[in-house]
């Protein structure tokens, strides 16, 4: 028995649901995700109809995340009346292909407010050494 091809078998039936989401590939420790099309009631290891894009979790020497889209198939997917899964909408509309996802949107606020914290305790410690090298 062969494996399906990556970039997806073609087949599917007519009037299934499709779904666009994540196939984890890669190795332990090391995550690399496939976005493909497939039937929403398959599970992720069965073949996939099409692969339209790629996404690399794992930040490159650049502190870069590499996504790669094929727009003109996922406007013709959604057009079809595919699903979309929550983490591809939220990597679509960051984007800019859909509206941005209110996850999104709570993750940065998040990670504000923890710089804020941050900056403030670097301020505190710099202030306090400061000011014990200043009465020595």
């Amino acid at each position: 028995m062969s494996l399906a091809p990556a970039a997806g078998t073609g087949r599917f039936w007519a009037r299934s649901a499709k779904t666009i989401r994540f196939v984890r590939q890669g190795c332990t420790n090391r995550p690399f995700f496939h976005i493909v099309v497939m039937e929403r009631r398959k599970d992720q290891y069965q073949p996939v109809i099409e692969q339209v894009g790629t996404y690399d979790p794992i930040p490159n020497e650049h502190d870069e995340q590499l996504v790669s889209f094929n727009y003109e198939r996922i406007r013709h997917w959604i057009g079809s009346g595919a699903h979309i899964s929550k983490p591809v909408a939220e990597l679509l509309g960051i984007a800019g292909l859909l509206p941005v996802h209110p996850k999104t949107y709570m993750t940065a606020w998040r990670n504000r407010q923890m710089a804020e914290k941050l900056a403030q305790i670097e301020a505190v410690k710099k202030a306090e050494q400061t000011e014990s090298s200043s009465n020595s």
